[in-house]
């Protein structure tokens, strides 16, 4: 892959928020998702991709009150789990952006480290260390 071609194939979940330029700047600052493109119009994004650095990303936009709307996704009711390497790091830098943290980092008994936090539209967010388990040869 040469730095200005697109990434091969991965999953990139959808969303939708009321404040979309507020979540993307949330998003960035927090959790430091990077932002890679927005069309909007005024306060209206019709689509952004925000990349997380690792690999993968993240699709969003603001809530359509439109019943032909092809993605009628309801704002808050997102949930990612979110492999990191750090996560103390990444929770000290959410905490500071003032991320709502729903549980604090803690280790668990299938040998990852984890939190939880809330975005300010309600999504929920888990950040960890697992990194699932190896596919079976």
């Amino acid at each position: 892959m040469t730095v200005n071609s697109p990434p091969p194939p991965q999953v990139w979940p959808t969303l939708r928020a009321r404040d979309a330029r507020g979540l993307i700047r949330f998003l960035v600052d927090a959790f430091g998702f990077e932002e890679i493109m927005v069309s909007a119009e005024g306060d209206v994004v019709h689509h952004a991709q925000l990349r997380w650095p690792p690999g993968g990303g993240i699709m969003l936009g603001s809530v359509r009150d439109d019943p032909a709307d092809p993605w009628p996704l309801r704002p808050g009711t997102f949930g990612a789990y979110v492999v990191t390497d750090d996560v103390d790091k990444l929770h000290a830098r959410a905490v500071a952006a003032g991320a709502e943290v729903i549980e604090e980092p803690r280790d668990t008994d299938y040998g990852s480290r984890e939190f939880l936090a809330r975005d300010p539209e309600g999504n929920r967010w888990s950040f960890g260390t697992y990194r699932g388990e190896a596919t079976p040869s």
